[in-house]
């Protein structure tokens, strides 16, 4: 079961290190990481999906909070959440299947952020589930690079970490 985990930290060197080494000690696996500054430059927000049970993420939650670094952390239910990923994708483009490649990103909500005579790249933020059925879609044009970022997330409504 995957489970969402933001934490916020001061926003300083060697924070994020001693995060990943806390998961590391104990074995458990980051399915997703992703680390931004937040509306206050000294704090940052990290997002972490694991997949593992409720007890293992009330430990890690635990762990964490011991953290001098740490402000605060939270477990976010799926349904308590909007989470998002990012994916830039480039593909082999010819003048045949150019049409149909932009048609699947109107279709899918993606952007096309750049165009040669032989590749389409493509941005698309969305669902993580969205995101790789849009990646799907683009295998059978010839995948050239892609680059995701992992998801992030924030609590819906009023509340916040």
């Amino acid at each position: 079961m995957k489970q969402t985990i933001s934490v916020l930290v001061e926003n300083q060197a060697g924070v994020l290190n001693k995060i990943t080494s806390l998961f590391s000690k104990r074995a458990f696996n980051i399915d997703s990481l992703a680390v931004g500054v937040t509306d206050d430059p000294t704090l940052s927000r990290i997002t972490i999906i694991v997949d593992s049970g409720n007890s293992v993420v009330e430990q890690v939650e635990k762990q964490l909070n011991k953290l001098v670094d740490v402000v605060k952390v939270r477990t976010l239910s799926e349904h308590a959440m909007i989470g998002r990923e990012l994916l830039l994708i480039k593909v082999s483009a010819t003048t045949s299947t150019r049409p149909d490649i932009m048609t699947m990103c109107q279709i899918c909500g993606a952007k096309v952020v750049d165009i040669t005579p032989s590749t389409v790249t493509m941005e698309i933020a969305n669902t993580p589930e969205i995101v790789t059925s849009f990646e799907e879609m683009m295998r059978p044009y010839g995948i050239m690079e892609t680059a995701r970022t992992g998801m992030i997330a924030l609590q819906k409504g009023a509340n916040k970490i």
